[in-house]
């Protein structure tokens, strides 16, 4: 399987760590099957659209989030296009970075958006 294809799942497997559910838990809460959900984490399954937004919640993410670390949706079409910079500014991007990101190929964008979302949940997780 490709690199985008076992990135993906890292990052999935990942932020279901911290979110903190197992996998039976995520299988319960999205209708996914454990097997499934277990085969897309360890890069074996790349996931349909429609196994991203089952997913998409229970994991913490908005959907636009997953499908631009899924490549599903483009440069032109991303959460940080430069049309959607003021949507997304709501979410609290900097509007500066948000720029920045958007000029940066689809693989890029995946990886800062995937590290963002990890270190949002992390940061959920902490006492305050």
């Amino acid at each position: 399987m490709s690199n985008n294809v076992s990135d993906l799942g890292k990052i999935l497997k990942q932020q279901r760590i911290n979110t903190p559910l197992t996998l039976q838990e995520l299988a319960a809460e999205s209708g996914v099957s454990s097997s499934h959900l277990g085969r897309i984490e360890r890069g074996e399954r790349f996931p349909s659209a429609r196994i991203l937004r089952k997913i998409a919640k229970p994991l913490g993410f908005n959907e636009d989030e997953l499908f631009t670390l899924a490549g599903f949706l483009s440069p032109q079409n991303s959460i940080v296009a430069e049309d959607s910079v003021s949507r997304y500014n709501s979410r609290r991007l900097d509007p500066y970075v948000a720029r920045l990101l958007a000029e940066e190929p689809p693989e890029n964008q995946r990886a800062v958006i995937g590290i963002l979302s990890l270190l949002k949940s992390i940061a959920r997780g902490m006492p305050k």
